[in-house]
């Protein structure tokens, strides 16, 4: 199954007061390249987050994006230095007594005092926070997938029509195949004049294997055998389950070998004009293939 390597995905959890807002974002890689961005509250599920990513995809650049909006993950406490307000006690106690001073404190004065009180956050539990944030990354994944897999499908027909018209143009390129052996031998031929005009001894007999081998080397018949055995190598993968990009960039660089070499061995213009048609799909199969996983 063709899957593209760009895709999008996002989800959305509402917990009390807190909104966690997930999104995951996949180009083209060469390899598996996993960026997490997170709040620091939840610095801790970085590796937990990438392993998630590592069970959806194989290919790709993957950017994960998490936002926490609200305080419902996060509690406020109020904490009381005890022992600090005891010497204040202590102290003010001992004041009254050495300067005869009369009345009470006011309580008011224990906020004035600094860092006697604190607000302090206290986060929720661990495992409530993973549970929330990795549902949210399962579901923003399966989305990007499903993005993926969509476009993958465009790919994949795309593909499948330029191997069919790979396939008419070898069928053609197979049925001009005398004309190129032919205009090889031909050419051969010439440049045999050319070097017996200038070279009376000539060793006939060698000279007749010589343009039996040459002759064999203008022969098309191979090449566009091999050819026609990679387009249908090409589909045949195209139906697998597994990441398959790097499989049929290889086949195509070995299709455009193959049609280089065709084109070396001809000078025909009808043919000239099937090696570009070729050449052409080839390469924009080529392209398509770079956004395959």
């Amino acid at each position: 199954m063709v899957r593209s390597m760009t895709g999008y995905g996002k989800d959305v959890i509402h917990k009390g007061d807190t909104t966690v807002t997930i999104e995951v974002r996949s180009v083209n890689h060469r390899f598996l390249d996993v960026a997490v961005k997170l709040p620091r509250t939840i610095l801790f599920l970085e590796d937990k987050i990438k392993k998630v990513m590592r069970t959806y995809v194989q290919r790709g650049h993957v950017d994960i994006y998490i936002q926490i909006d609200g305080d419902g993950m996060i509690q406020k406490e109020l904490k009381t230095d005890w022992n600090m307000l005891a010497q204040y006690m202590e102290h003010f106690d001992r004041a009254k007594q050495q300067y005869d001073l009369e009345g009470t404190i006011p309580a008011s004065v224990m906020t004035m005092i600094p860092d006697l009180m604190t607000v302090q956050e206290v986060e929720m539990e661990t495992d409530a926070i993973s549970e929330i944030v990795l549902t949210g990354v399962h579901h923003a994944c399966e989305r990007m997938v499903d993005m993926r897999t969509k476009e993958g499908e465009f790919l994949f027909h795309d593909l499948q029509n330029r191997s069919n018209v790979i396939e008419e143009t070898v069928h053609h390129l197979q049925s001009l195949r005398e004309t190129v052996t032919m205009e090889y031998h031909d050419r051969i031929q010439e440049r045999l004049q050319y070097y017996i005009e200038d070279n009376k001894v000539v060793d006939r007999a060698r000279m007749h294997q010589e343009i039996a081998l040459l002759a064999e080397k203008g022969d098309i018949s191979e090449e566009t055998t091999r050819l026609m055995s990679h387009v249908s190598h090409f589909l045949e993968i195209t139906y697998q389950q597994e990441a398959m990009g790097r499989k049929l960039d290889f086949i195509i660089q070995e299709m455009h070998r193959e049609a280089n070499t065709i084109g070396s061995k001809s000078t025909d213009p009808k043919i000239g004009k099937q090696i570009v048609s070729l050449k052409s799909n080839i390469e924009k199969m080529k392209e398509q293939v770079q956004n395959i996983e």
